[in-house]
């Protein structure tokens, strides 16, 4: 996959680069950050160095997942981090994909995170086939689950023993966004059932974020 660059009113959101390493360092010393998504902690230069020079790019040309710097126009703040992790491990899940975030502390409650995540969602399902996107985030994480909400994501359950954090296994919030939701079509036609029908239907949106770098903190 060639590195794409998506903006919005507010922001640019590209492939994070080496100079990003001083602020993706700086955001992950946040203790919500490291709490609530996989990063390493303690959170050492060394890493955000490994994550901008050698992860990101390798992610991208291997086409397995998609790290999105956020920033913004006027400046190119970082703001946050957006990611699209793609599910191909098995033939079935071709056209399924995750999306995750974090948000840079000092940036939260701006509606930056949702405006991003609008704009990779939109790009998953009209540029790259997405029919499925997925998201998942740590019961318990109020601030991603408010964004996944606020974007149209549906809960669909609580799974146990999702999530391996800090040595413990830990349940997990999961939704999903279709096409549909957003009023676009899909190439692979979808039979709802009738349970789905019924126990699917569109939930109240929350105050308005696991990106390959984690599961979200707003």
């Amino acid at each position: 996959m060639e590195p794409v660059t998506l903006t919005t009113e507010r922001l640019i959101l590209r492939p994070f680069r080496p100079i990003d390493t001083d602020a993706v360092f700086a955001a992950c010393q946040d203790p919500d950050i490291q709490r609530w998504t996989a990063v390493p902690s303690p959170y050492e230069r060394a890493h955000a160095e490994d994550f901008t020079s050698r992860l990101c790019p390798e992610n991208w040309r291997d086409d397995v997942t998609y790290d999105f710097a956020v920033v913004t126009k006027s400046d190119g703040t970082l703001v946050g981090a957006m990611g699209l992790v793609r599910l191909a491990h098995l033939r079935t899940l071709k056209h399924q994909a995750e999306l995750g975030y974090w948000t840079v502390r000092e940036h939260r409650r701006r509606g930056y995170t949702d405006e991003a995540a609008r704009a990779v969602i939109e790009w998953a399902f009209t540029r790259l086939g997405v029919e499925r996107l997925e998201w998942s985030c740590e019961a318990g994480n109020e601030g991603s689950r408010a964004v996944a909400l606020g974007v149209g994501f549906r809960i669909e359950g609580t799974d146990r023993a999702r999530i391996v954090h800090q040595g413990t296994r830990r349940d997990a919030w999961r939704g999903a966004l279709l096409p549909s939701d957003w009023g676009l079509p899909s190439t692979t036609p979808y039979l709802p059932s009738k349970a789905s029908e019924t126990s699917n239907a569109p939930q109240a949106s929350e105050a308005p974020g696991r990106a390959s770098t984690a599961p979200s903190a707003v």
